[in-house]
């Protein structure tokens, strides 16, 4: 049996009490998701952040180590034909 079976049609109206319980839960549920995307938002550009920096740092010391120590570059001695081609 519902709620309503026990209430007299006299006494039926709106439950300001139970209006209130339901939009006081649903504003702290809002709340806390809010809080959520808020700490997610802050977290990932936080990595997002130190990640662009390292590899801005990276590719710096990469090219500070490239200026001074150059790879050696071989040259080609054999300008062949490509076997395949007939």
């Amino acid at each position: 049996m519902s709620v309503r079976d026990f209430q007299s049609p006299a006494t039926r109206g709106i439950d300001v009490v139970g209006i209130a319980r339901i939009l006081s839960l649903q504003i702290l549920a809002l709340l806390g998701l809010a809080g959520a995307v808020v700490c997610y938002v802050n977290w990932s550009s936080e990595i997002a952040w130190r990640e662009f920096s390292g590899v801005a740092k990276a590719a710096a010391s990469d090219a500070n180590a490239a200026a001074r120590s150059p790879a050696p570059v071989e040259a080609i001695k054999h300008h062949g034909s490509c076997p395949r081609s007939a």
